[in-house]
């Protein structure tokens, strides 16, 4: 309650400078930018990926120190496995379905009927890169693949799923050895602030990463290169708008709390994945905001950086959807057996793909690849727009897991519904704030039970 009355007590920050309102003039701009000095726009290329390099930089100590100091204050390794067990459950029936809906769409509304392409005049080279990143990705590559070399080459690398079981099995040491690691964790802890306190550093470049970013997506594809496939990309954005709304929406409403206030409290992070066409770009802000909001971090730590990898609602979607236009484009008719095999196919491809640019793209490849009925030169008919889908595949993976993140919080009672509330009712602690206690759970609050649920 103190927390509230303080912020309440707080004045309010003048709009111009809250994120928000930069993040969206930095759009505006790179876009005008971008439309009108096409060289200009495609020259500003290094500040966007300045950005992201800037975060991607911070991500592997933010996920190393959140799961460690918030595995330290569990009693027993039993609530690491519910967490996980309940997460993964979680990721695998939201992800199939986003599958199924991206098949049952593409079905129903056909984007590329009619254009009648013909697969032997296709640019194979076109798409020669991806499917050759494709190749790499197996199952039995990904799995050894979580392994890192060393300890140390895991934050060297800066490969989410590394540092994830590094941080894990850290943790679990910490658990073990008990008090005695009291010194190690009062450590950790002191540098998570630091951490923190660097990551909202770096949030005040959001807007020039934005602006650069976004000015050179407009200058070298064109708002015009839309056009010739509008249908598929109307599609696209249009069922990632109805599973946020409908499916995540409900899942909201059945755990007590509306998907349009949780997506206004992260409305800047939001527009920072628009603009920077990554939602890694707002992992960091992202795991320190659903804390903030009363999400234990043991769940944030744990499900945030595994549902980047595992939770892809919106490259799932699009994975279906855009094999299923290539080939109505191609004029190949898929059985109901090929569409299953492609879902199952895609249930296994889909897993690992990070949330960063042209992943979907690899992850499409890799689909195709294996269900050959789909040419993977037909992959050349959507090259020209999927940077366009990037954007909405990247929002709609970050809001998916937003989402898990608050349900399984509350199936595992660790959801501070007094914080959370004020949170969404957007009385959250502003930018660079943090009270005391603030990069923890709730204050007396271990897995397992709640303060007010």
């Amino acid at each position: 309650m103190q927390i509230n009355t303080a912020v309440a007590a707080q004045t309010p920050r003048p709009f111009y400078r809250t994120l928000y309102f930069q993040v969206i003039v930095a759009i505006i701009l790179g876009a005008l930018i971008g439309h009108f000095w096409p060289s200009v726009g495609e020259s500003l290329k290094p500040l966007g990926d300045g950005f992201i390099k800037l975060v991607k930089m911070i991500i592997a100590p933010v996920i190393f120190l959140t799961i460690v100091t918030g595995l330290a204050g569990m009693t027993s390794l039993r609530g690491v496995g519910s967490v996980a067990a309940k997460a993964f459950g979680y990721f695998f029936v939201f992800s199939t379905l986003a599958l199924v809906v991206g098949l049952i769409v593409a079905n129903v509304v056909q984007p590329g009927a009619g254009m009648n392409v013909d697969p032997a005049t296709l640019d194979a080279s076109a798409v020669q890169g991806y499917s050759e990143k494709a190749h790499e990705t197996t199952i039995t590559g990904f799995m050894l693949g979580i392994i890192p070399d060393t300890m140390v080459s895991a934050f060297v690398d800066g490969n989410i799923l590394q540092v994830l079981f590094i941080a894990i099995l850290f943790g679990i040491g910490v658990i073990l050895i008990g008090e005695k690691a009291r010194p190690v964790v009062d450590l950790f802890e002191t540098i998570s602030r630091v951490v923190f306190r660097i990551v909202d550093i770096l949030m005040k470049a959001a807007p020039i990463g934005a602006f650069g970013a976004f000015a050179f997506t407009i200058g070298k594809y064109g708002i015009g290169s839309i056009v010739n496939l509008a249908a598929l990309v109307g599609t696209f954005y249009l069922t990632s708008a109805l599973f946020i709304i409908v499916v995540l929406g409900t899942v909201c409403a059945l755990n007590g709390f509306s998907i349009f206030r949780l997506i206004s409290y992260l409305k800047a992070e939001i527009l920072l994945v628009l603009g920077t066409s990554s939602s890694e770009s707002a992992l960091p802000a992202l795991m320190e905001k659903m804390e903030r909001a009363g999400c234990a971090r043991p769940v944030v730590g744990l499900v945030v950086p595994t549902g980047y990898s595992f939770n892809l609602d919106g490259t799932n979607i699009y994975m279906t959807l855009a094999a299923l236009f290539i080939a109505q484009a191609t004029n190949i008719d898929l059985s109901l057996g090929d569409q299953i095999t492609l879902l199952a196919v895609a249930m296994l491809s889909s897993k690992g793909a990070a949330g960063v640019t042209g992943a979907g793209f690899i992850t499409l490849a890799a689909t195709l690849s294996v269900v050959p009925t789909v040419p993977v030169a037909g992959m050349a008919i959507i090259l020209g727009v999927d940077r366009f889908m990037s954007e909405c595949r990247s929002i709609t993976n970050f809001i998916g897991n937003a989402v898990a993140t608050v349900v399984v919080s509350r199936w595992e009672k660790a959801l501070d519904r007094s914080k959370f509330d004020a949170a969404m009712r957007g009385a959250a602690l502003p930018e660079g704030a943090l009270p005391t206690g603030g990069l923890h759970a709730p204050a007396g609050l271990q897995l397992g039970e709640t303060s007010a649920d």
